[in-house]
């Protein structure tokens, strides 16, 4: 299903923008993995996926093969979403990790290697030890999501996830910010909505 909207990277996290991927940024929902090329799309524009590879994999896939992976996704980020729901908020210790077997097993599923690459930076060129990975199948596009997550749930204080204040938002965002005061999944979308119904209240008020 085609989207005008551009997919959200609001989060200042990958793993959690992965879970962002169905959103109500207006007034309708929009998920975008909804289908095959709903997914390649969001794979171009997490940039974890090289487009010549999307294309091949593409024009490889039997008939039905990448909505079929899809569904994988959309599963895949419903179960992220409930365990980051119920750790958020404090730290993460070693006693989740039996909760993350799902995530582990998608790993090991995982054909990583590295080799040695020439590339140039301006005039000057220089080899340089590049880790890739085999895409022998449409369901491989899975696994970068998967080290996406690892990462997240690796590298991630859980203290500071935190779930957008705007009434029904379901966006979820790292904290970044100095003070960690963040509030809003955005300023121009929720934070917005705030300001002009502080501002109407205000007006009421006066009244």
């Amino acid at each position: 299903m085609q989207h005008g909207l551009p997919a959200l990277f609001i989060a200042d996290s990958l793993g959690l923008d992965f879970l962002n991927s169905i959103a109500t940024p207006v007034d309708t929902t929009v998920d975008w993995l909804s289908d095959g090329d709903g997914l390649l799309r969001w794979l171009a524009q997490a940039e974890l996926v090289p487009v010549d590879v999307l294309d091949e994999l593409k024009a490889r896939a039997m008939p039905g093969e990448l909505d079929r992976v899809a569904d994988q996704a959309r599963a895949l980020r419903e179960w992220f979403r409930g365990f980051v729901r119920k750790h958020m908020g404090r730290p993460l210790t070693p006693r989740a990790l039996r909760e993350l077997a799902p995530l582990n097993g998608l790993l090991e599923r995982d054909e990583m290697f590295s080799r040695i690459s020439g590339r140039r930076h301006g005039d000057v060129g220089r080899l340089e030890l590049l880790t890739t990975r085999r895409w022998r199948s449409p369901e491989s596009l899975l696994l970068p999501i998967g080290e996406a997550l690892a990462k997240f749930v690796c590298e991630e204080n859980f203290v500071h996830v935190k779930a957008c204040e705007g009434p029904g938002c379901t966006l979820l965002f790292a904290d970044h910010t100095r003070r960690r005061a963040r509030r809003w999944c955005s300023m121009a979308i929720c934070g917005n909505r705030a300001k002009q119904a502080a501002h109407r209240e205000r007006l009421r008020n006066k009244r």
